[in-house]
């Protein structure tokens, strides 16, 4: 793997390994939706948008329609993993697209969390720490992988967190803060282990 590969995105050698191994045949099973794609000229960089916008949807539905805003946040998952694929199909990944996705993402994880807070499912202090150790593992992230030193394995709670909003919200009330707090522990770690090493290098 190259430096330049290196510098194109926040993964970690250990999720850059797994998703190259995985690539050929995620494609293959994504190729007909692919192609469809490109027939009604979706750009990835469309996908993207729509991905951002159904993601920031949940934050004015969470106050109004719970069920609804769990929907919009899964619209933005499934269209999350699609903008990726429809680059390669088309043959225009980038740096740049990866950038814009990886900062696409962060907002929703922000927005999600502040409406979080917001609504008092969350407290202040355990959303806002989620919020920053979640920013600077993404930003150290980033700065290792430009320094070709990437994390060896990262903790990527987002999905889980979105997802346990259904244990929450009608099986264990309260729960999403805990599971917040073991996530921040995690998190601390690799802001931790990654300053050291970012430091180390510079």
């Amino acid at each position: 793997m190259t430096t330049e590969e290196l510098k194109a995105d926040c993964y970690s050698a250990g999720e850059r390994d797994w998703m190259l191994a995985t690539q050929r045949w995620r494609e293959q099973a994504l190729a007909p939706l692919l192609r469809s794609l490109v027939r009604v000229q979706v750009t990835p960089n469309g996908l993207t948008l729509l991905s951002l916008l159904a993601g920031l949807a949940f934050c004015p539905l969470w106050l109004v329609n719970r069920p609804a805003a769990m929907v919009a946040l899964l619209v933005h998952v499934l269209l999350d993993g699609l903008d990726g694929p429809l680059a390669r199909f088309t043959k225009v990944a980038s740096r740049r697209g990866s950038f814009t996705d990886t900062m696409a993402d962060q907002i929703v994880v922000t927005g999600v969390t502040i409406t979080l807070m917001a609504t008092g499912t969350v407290g202040i202090v355990p959303g806002g720490a989620y919020v920053f150790l979640y920013t600077l593992v993404v930003a150290f992230a980033m700065i290792r992988n430009a320094l070709a030193v990437p994390y060896s394995w990262l903790v990527r709670p987002r999905f889980i967190m979105y997802g346990w909003l259904l244990v929450e919200t009608y099986a264990w009330p309260g729960s999403l803060e805990w599971l917040l707090w073991t996530f921040n522990v995690l998190l601390a770690w690799k802001v931790l282990t990654g300053f050291r090493k970012i430091r180390s290098k510079i």
